[in-house]
């Protein structure tokens, strides 16, 4: 039991199947959040309470970055924001360091659960991250021509 590889850090996702993000929701004013606040809604003040996240989204923005990853992650590695349009938040993600050339603006991507890189205490560890789904579309980019 104890080679069983565990999260990089406890609480923030479930392994699954399938994985899931743990957010919360304000009991007031109906804030989701990810990851959870510690005591109660940044907003208001009200209560917490926890909640699964959407699986799927759209690639907000990204990074792919070409230097001496931390962690053990491998090189190179892409970070962004994942758009969990039916949640109306964005959360802070690794991206599927195997699909990398696929990753654009707007794709449609899916949480994934996988061993990625090393933990606070130097041993394997799970991370969450996001991967381009087969046929997801991307939105279009439209470029302005400034005279």
């Amino acid at each position: 039991m104890d080679n069983e590889l565990k999260p990089v850090k406890e609480g923030v996702f479930e392994v699954g199947p399938p994985p899931r993000l743990r957010g919360a929701i304000c009991s007031v004013c109906k804030q989701k959040f990810f990851p959870k606040p510690v005591v109660a809604c940044p907003q208001c003040l009200g209560e917490l309470q926890d909640i699964y996240l959407s699986t799927e989204g759209k690639v907000y923005t990204y990074a792919i970055l070409r230097v001496k990853p931390p962690y053990g992650l491998p090189s190179p590695y892409a970070v962004g924001m994942v758009d969990l349009e039916a949640d109306g938040i964005k959360v802070f993600t690794l991206f599927d360091p195997e699909t990398l050339s696929e990753l654009d603006f707007g794709k449609r991507v899916t949480l994934r659960v996988g061993e990625m890189g090393v933990g606070n205490d130097r041993k394997r560890c799970l991370r969450y991250y996001f991967t381009p789904q087969v046929g997801g579309g991307k939105s279009e980019i439209v470029s302005l021509d400034y005279l």
